[in-house]
C-alpha cells in the first residue's frame, strides 16, 4: 500500500470512527430519555408494546487491588504477572 492510500485509508478511518461517535451519542441521548420516563414513573421495569425496558440496581462486589497492594505488597508481587498486548492508535 502507498503513502497515498494509506493516508487515504486512515482519513476513511477517522471518518467512520466520528460516524461511531455521533451515533454513539445519539444512543446515549436516547436511553437517557428512557431513563428519564422511567424515573419520573418510578419503575424500574416499563412495558413499551414488543418491549420490556429493565433499569435496576446490581450490587457487585469488586477485589480492591490498590487497597490490598498497600496492605500487603509482598502478596500483591508474588501474585502480580506482567503482560504484553499491542496498542493501535493513530496521532
Amino acid at each position: 500500500m502507498s503513502i497515498n492510500e494509506m493516508e487515504k485509508r486512515i482519513r476513511e478511518l477517522n471518518e467512520w470512527e466520528e460516524v461511531i461517535r455521533e451515533a454513539q451519542a445519539e444512543a446515549e441521548a436516547i436511553k437517557d430519555l428512557i431513563k428519564a420516563e422511567m424515573l419520573a414513573k418510578n419503575t424500574e421495569e416499563l412495558e413499551a408494546g414488543a418491549f420490556i425496558v429493565r433499569w435496576t440496581s446490581v450490587l457487585s462486589n469488586r477485589f480492591d487491588s490498590t487497597a490490598f497492594k498497600k496492605e500487603h505488597n509482598d502478596l500483591y508481587k508474588q501474585f502480580t504477572k506482567q503482560i504484553t498486548s499491542k496498542r493501535f492508535s493513530i496521532a
